[in-house]
C-alpha cells in the first residue's frame, strides 16, 4: 500500500546536511531501485525509487499514481510516496539511467528544502 509524503515530514537533516543517496545494487534494467539516504551523524533513510510506466508482467502503477508522478516532474517535482514503510521517489520512466537517478535526488533536495549541490549519487557499475 502507498501513500502521498508531505516532504515536510521527512528528518529535517534531509535539508541541512551533505546527503548521499546509495543504491543497493545496481540501478539499470529496473523499475524500482532499493537504495538509503545517509549523512554524518543520522542514521540511514530509506530511500527506493521507482519508475511508475512499467507495466509488465502488471502495472507498477495505477493510472492516478502515474498521473500524479507525470504531472509533478512536469513542473520539475517529484511524488514522494512510501511503499512498504520506505520512502519512494516516483518517478515516469520504466528504468532508470545514472542522468535520471541525479535529477530524482536534485528534486527531492529541493523539495526538503535543501540545495542539490548538498546531494551526492553513489553509484555501483553492475548488477
Amino acid at each position: 500500500m502507498t501513500r502521498e509524503v508531505d516532504p515536510f515530514d521527512l528528518p529535517e537533516w534531509l535539508g541541512q546536511s551533505e546527503v548521499t543517496w546509495s543504491p543497493d545494487g545496481g540501478v539499470h534494467d529496473t523499475h524500482l531501485v532499493a537504495g538509503s539516504l545517509s549523512a554524518p551523524g543520522h542514521e540511514a533513510l530509506p530511500c527506493d525509487l521507482l519508475a511508475v510506466d512499467e507495466a509488465y508482467p502488471k502495472p507498477v502503477a495505477d493510472d492516478d499514481r502515474r498521473h500524479q508522478t507525470h504531472q509533478r516532474w512536469r513542473h520539475g517535482q517529484v511524488l514522494l510516496l512510501t511503499c512498504d514503510d520506505r520512502l519512494t521517489l516516483a518517478v515516469p520512466g520504466t528504468s532508470f539511467s545514472a542522468e535520471l537517478v541525479m535529477e530524482t535526488l536534485a528534486r527531492l533536495a529541493k523539495a526538503v528544502g535543501g540545495s542539490p549541490e548538498s546531494f551526492s549519487v553513489l553509484l555501483r557499475l553492475g548488477g
